[in-house]
């Protein structure tokens, strides 16, 4: 086959509508092949004949999309040196935008002789073990249909994994549960609808592998934080096909979604591959530049810095590793048309010489593109190196997940001692995390639970985590000492311990969704699913994992969508400013006020009271501010009052200027309550049950 010069730029395999130019990087290469798959897995090798600025490239007249190949990269095999290039190892196109097959585990697969990282390399031809890159046609028809553009304080994000919100569901089709397909199907846009979220945040979807030690115990990486291609949305999650079809898929997916509203966000995991440390295998960048792709280390170049427990890191401190990631979101913001990006270990991908650095390569470049500065991005704010607890201190463009919210929250319901200064300021979007660092209350994403830990009914459900399963001997996952039940773990059937854990799930789920901030839920968690204490389910692709929709709590899922539409209607609970705790307009009434249950305001000596579990809070809806045409903001007056003690306590409504009635909107317990249309007067009192909420509002 003809190969013509072709064009160091784009990266990957671009089609033109006449053929494919392919282009890869790698400075240590001495010669590369590109290497072409017939259907019946006969292999082409052809040379690049090109390299301009380290990039080797060649383009085919014949090439059309479905076309499959990878490349083999001639090059230094000196460990000691970070030279790791091996051309019997066939390797995947680090810009691929679609990747077919999963890798299949043998020996010919890892690239040394012998378990040592001096080893010399190995050289049986891995062809018949590793994922083929795929052409692909790029052009779709999104049909007029625009990126929603929600306001971030406006945003409430529902996190899910892909098949396992519709594995099991019985109103989707079998044969397209588990992919992109079913959540663009009705009945998931129904529910994200009904429900009242805005954003789904999908737990990754960049094309991941199953690593070798959980197919040899019978598991499979479900999580999929194992990425191995950063532009080729997972395989595994389309029902068209491999060949291409799943980018196709995928964008279905999004032009439905958007259809209906709602912004989808992808979890990213640019902080380390799926190549693992020295002793893993040789899928795509080793092979290619091992020392551009990853941070090694100093002296010891044989070995990899990690700073994220996996076995390697980025090197993004490489024009050419940056470059990628960069290439890699502005591909999913344009071509993929999603709406933002959670990612995960954010600090390591700050990381200069060693430290966390806020004014790092990538922080600048995030800040300054002009696509990437118009979506949505989120900090998971911590790694496990040193130094790598970054809470509160990422860019002014950037939201975080607060991890100290969890846990302040969860320590409040299990009734700790001196939480109520702590719990306000979470309540309020943690001011003294963000406010000072040029941001808004949005920059706290709040959560109670995620995918990483217990599921909510879990967290009220056991004393300790079960991950038996895992085949771990239940060594993995958190030692999680902030869940709490009252009674016997799991199962059981006695109603007063029932009773207990719905009010708790309750109790969690107004906190979370009036809290400042944008809150986020756990796929599942409004409708009590449970993992049987499991909480690290990262290898779990079963039923300990996929919602059971058979058994939903449908009366906690009204609940929940009874709050989300009450934050939704009124801005006191989404503000786009902090509160002040000042008067404000001319009546003089501050904007928030902090109560003891007899109505007198909260002293300094209250706040310190280790005893101290209830708070009455006062939002003025006469809002000092304008909403965002300009437009004067006045809502309703809301009072909630909170009790994380054992006893009932009678609250007294604080006295205003005015006789006017109050009307109770949220009872955590009993749930009933909702509907009552109880209304009690200006300067009168409620009984507030042990571990319980009380939400009354009041018209202007």
């Amino acid at each position: 086959m003809d190969i013509w010069p072709g064009e160091a730029y784009p990266l990957g395999a671009a089609y033109d509508g006449k053929g494919t130019n392919f282009s890869i990087f790698s400075e240590v290469a001495e010669k590369v092949q590109l290497c072409l798959f017939a259907e019946n897995d006969k292999e082409e090798q052809l040379d690049l004949p090109e390299r301009h600025a380290f990039c080797w490239h060649g383009y085919l007249p014949e090439v059309r999309p479905g076309q499959r190949y990878d490349y083999r990269i001639h090059g230094p095999w000196d460990p000691a040196k970070g030279y790791r290039c091996n051309p019997a190892k066939l390797l995947i196109d680090p810009y691929a935008k679609a990747i077919e097959g999963q890798v299949q585990w043998d020996k010919g697969v890892f690239p040394y002789e012998q378990a040592d990282p001096l080893s010399s390399l190995e050289k049986t031809d891995n062809a018949g073990f590793i994922p083929k890159s795929v052409v692909t046609e790029q052009a779709f028809d999104w049909g007029g249909v625009q990126k929603p553009a929600i306001a971030l304080h406006e945003t409430v994000i529902y996190e899910l994994h892909v098949k396992g919100f519709t594995a099991s569901h019985p109103d989707i089709p079998p044969e397209i549960r588990g992919t992109y397909a079913a959540l663009a199907h009705p009945a998931s846009t129904k529910y994200f609808k009904d429900l009242g979220i805005t954003a789904i945040e999908l737990m990754p979807i960049h094309q991941f592998i199953h690593n070798h030690y959980l197919i040899e115990r019978g598991l499979r990486n479900y999580w999929g934080y194992d990425s191995i291609g950063y532009f080729a949305p997972h395989n595994e999650y389309s029902s068209a096909g491999q060949s291409g079809q799943q980018v196709q898929e995928f964008k279905q997916m999004i032009k439905t979604l958007h259809e209906a509203g709602l912004e989808v966000i992808l979890d990213v995991v640019y902080n380390h591959t799926a190549e693992g440390n020295h002793l893993g295998p040789m899928l795509c960048f080793k092979g290619i530049d091992n020392g551009a792709y990853y941070r090694l280390k100093d002296e010891q170049l044989q070995y990899y810095m990690d700073y994220t427990g996996t076995g390697n890191s980025l090197n993004m401190r490489h024009p050419n590793t940056l470059q990628l990631v960069m290439d890699s979101l502005r591909y999913w913001a344009t071509q993929m048309q999603v709406d933002g990006f959670r990612f995960d270990m954010a600090p390591v991908l700050a990381r200069e010489l060693h430290d966390v650095d806020r004014l790092s390569s990538f922080f600048d470049i995030i800040h300054q593109d002009p696509v990437l500065n118009q979506v949505k991005i989120i900090a998971e704010p911590w790694d496990i190196g040193e130094g790598g607890y970054q809470i509160g201190k990422f860019p002014t463009k950037w939201c975080e997940w607060n991890g100290r919210y969890r846990d302040c929250i969860r320590d409040y319901w299990r009734s700790q001692p001196n939480m109520l200064g702590e719990f306000a300021k979470n309540l309020l979007g943690s001011s003294d995390l963000y406010e000072n660092t040029g941001r808004k209350p949005f920059a706290s994403i709040n959560f109670v639970t995620c995918h990483d830990g217990l599921t909510l009914n879990d967290l009220v459900s056991y004393n300790q985590k079960h991950n038996e399963a895992n085949k771990e001997n239940n060594q993995d996952g958190i030692n999680d000492n902030r869940s709490w039940n009252c009674g016997a773990e799991g199962d059981t059937d006695d109603k007063a311990v029932l009773d207990f854990r719905q009010k708790q799930k309750r109790n969690f789920l107004t906190t979370l969704l009036l809290s400042q901030g944008i809150p986020m839920l756990s796929h599942g968690d409004e409708i009590g699913r449970t993992q049987k204490g499991n909480n690290n389910t990262y290898c779990q692709d079963n039923e300990i994992s996929w919602i059971n929709w058979e058994n939903k709590d449908e009366q906690l899922r009204e609940f929940v969508m009874h709050l989300i539409r009450l934050r939704k209607e009124h801005p006191v609970f989404h503000q786009r400013d902090w509160f002040q705790g000042k008067p404000i307009w001319e009546k003089g009434i501050k904007d928030i006020g902090w109560y003891r249950p007899d109505g007198e305001e909260m002293t300094d000596q209250d706040w310190q009271t280790a005893s101290n579990k209830a708070l009455g809070v006062f939002l003025n809806g006469q809002l000092d501010k304008t909403g965002s045409q300009g437009e004067p903001v006045v809502d309703q007056d809301f009072y909630i009052m909170f009790n994380s003690s054992e006893q009932e306590i009678k609250f007294q409504i604080p006295t205003r200027s005015s006789n006017d009635q109050w009307e109770k909107v949220v009872d955590t317990v009993p749930p009933e309550i909702l509907q009552s249309g109880e209304h009690l007067k200006e300067g009168g009192s409620v009984q507030v049950n042990g571990w319980s909420i009380v939400v009354l509002s009041k018209n202007k």
